[in-house]
């Protein structure tokens, strides 16, 4: 399970190509490349443990980077591309990369980063470099396409947000396994959604993500193909399956959503025949919708519940959806538990915290605090999330104990909004939670106590959303402000922000869309 047993029996056979240009890498090619960039990263001096960045759009060359630091035993950190100067630096210094990889295509965000990551020893720029960087190319083709004598597998560390709004990395416990070592993603793709080395993988997210980082990873290493769309739209992604007979593809809902709204021609005009698995994950897929997009696909929708922590899995097949509508699966990796705030088991149908034991240990990179929170005394690891469990041992889940917001696949956390908020000169108090969106499943909403109520209003909530834009990534600004004379505050200064929230849920029984 590498790609270089494929670059020996299939060196010709497409590993990727880029649905838009049509720019096709061959396992023989994507060996030798990353064979060429693990020898270059090894003669900057990075040992096994060691630490690079990577930011760039859906970039052809983006795997060959993630398969040299993989073969090089090093942990590599794919940071989100629509990030802000100041955001990516955090997460770049944070992590402690000692080379960062970026592209042409980010150029005027990697101009701004400059002078933000003092500790990078090396920064490459892949398609032409700007003053600042060395041309990534230039600089891994004088190395031999040979592997690494000390060859061993590394991980990726990837950063999700934290209830302080600070984004925190995902630790896996080790680097340094042998070559080619199994994981559970990788049996699960074999058993649970029959990936084979026949396979054609069509991914239509960002790669900086985990779920279509690792996947695709996954998929490569089962010797198949991967299609990978540099941007998603509904009407090409239908024509890219019928295209390239993708057989395997994974989605978010409101991918879905946006599909069912194509007109109805459109949506029959393509030959669809091919696709035997849908996988989607990411935000809770509104019931409605599931049912709309399988009377269209048929019965092919798979769904899985999991975190980049990837502390415990749950799948659900179709058919077991059928018969258990609304739940996101049972418990494939780890066991399932659902406990109440004083840490006792409870019974099926109760609500209560979601832990599960037995499944891989991680911790938060620099923050043994919020490593701490995320077990409980019986070694029982949560990811903040809240539901029950009925008698089948299906997992449905119901609330989120941190507030996070689920925006089109898109973990955004309120603190960071709220504490920018509240430094703008008009705000007195500030809360930000998820609303109902039809398309994404939730937005960002803010409620805004001003400093005077005479103010309130269309003029201040627009210089409100503008001051957010200016200041963070767009997708996690607020896409409405809403005005309220005092925010309902415990005297000790806790926000009852369940009273705020539930106004605009109203009768729905799940908090979670």
């Amino acid at each position: 399970m590498h790609i270089r047993e494929f670059a020996k029996t299939t060196p010709d056979k497409p590993v990727i190509i880029m649905a838009g240009g049509g720019e096709t890498t061959t396992y023989k090619q994507l060996d030798d490349r990353s064979n060429k960039a693990a020898q270059y990263l090894r003669a900057q001096g990075l040992k096994i443990g060691d630490h690079i960045a990577l930011l760039m759009e859906n970039n052809p060359r983006f795997y060959e980077v993630c398969w040299a630091a993989q073969r090089a035993g090093l942990y590599y950190t794919a940071i989100s591309s629509r990030l802000s100067a100041e955001e990516a630096a955090y997460i770049i210094n944070d992590c402690g990369a000692r080379i960062f990889i970026t592209s042409n295509y980010k150029s005027e965000l990697a101009t701004q980063l400059l002078d933000r990551i003092p500790n990078v020893e090396q920064k490459l720029m892949i398609d032409g470099a700007i003053a600042g960087y060395q041309s990534y190319e230039s600089s891994v083709s004088e190395f031999p396409a040979e592997p690494l004598p000390d060859e061993c597998e590394g991980a990726d560390m990837l950063y999700s947000s934290g209830t302080t709004g600070r984004p925190k990395g995902v630790k896996p416990a080790e680097v340094g396994n042998p070559i080619g070592t199994e994981d559970n993603l990788f049996n699960m793709l074999k058993s649970q959604y029959k990936v084979t080395q026949n396979s054609i993988y069509l991914s239509p997210a960002p790669l900086y993500h985990a779920a279509p980082l690792r996947y695709n990873m996954r998929i490569q290493r089962h010797g198949a193909t991967s299609v990978i769309m540099e941007n998603f739209d509904a009407e090409n992604y239908l024509s890219l399956l019928e295209k390239y007979k993708a057989t395997h593809s994974q989605l978010v809902p409101t991918m879905f959503v946006r599909m069912l709204k194509l007109p109805e021609e459109v949506r029959q005009k393509y030959d669809l025949s091919a696709l035997k698995v849908a996988i989607h994950a990411a935000a809770p897929c509104p019931e409605k919708i599931k049912r709309q997009m399988m009377e269209w696909w048929g019965p092919i929708l798979h769904e899985y519940y999991g975190g980049t922590e990837g502390n415990g899995y749950c799948a659900v097949t179709p058919e077991e959806w059928f018969d258990h509508p609304g739940t996101v699966g049972r418990a494939l990796v780890g066991n399932l538990h659902i406990v109440d705030d004083a840490g006792s088991e409870l019974p099926v149908r109760e609500i209560g915290n979601i832990y599960f034991s037995d499944g891989r240990e991680f911790s938060y990179h620099n923050d043994p605090e919020r490593t701490a929170q995320s077990y409980n005394d019986k070694g029982w690891s949560t990811l903040g999330d809240v539901g029950y469990v009925d008698e089948d041992g299906f997992l449905y889940l119901t609330d989120r104990q941190s507030y996070m917001i689920i925006s089109g696949g898109v973990n955004i956390y309120p603190q960071e909004i709220e504490d920018l908020l509240l430094t703008h000169p008009k705000v007195y108090d500030a809360a930000v939670f998820g609303v109902p969106n039809e398309e994404f499943g939730e937005e960002v909403k803010a409620v805004i106590q001003p400093i005077d109520m005479k103010i309130a209003g269309d003029e201040l909530a627009d210089e409100l959303i503008e001051f957010c834009r200016d200041n963070i990534s767009h997708v996690k600004c607020p896409r409405s402000v809403d005005f309220e004379s005092e925010l309902p505050r415990h005297p000790t200064g806790k926000l009852y922000k369940r009273l705020l929230k539930d106004r605009y849920w109203g009768d729905k029984a799940s908090r979670i869309v």
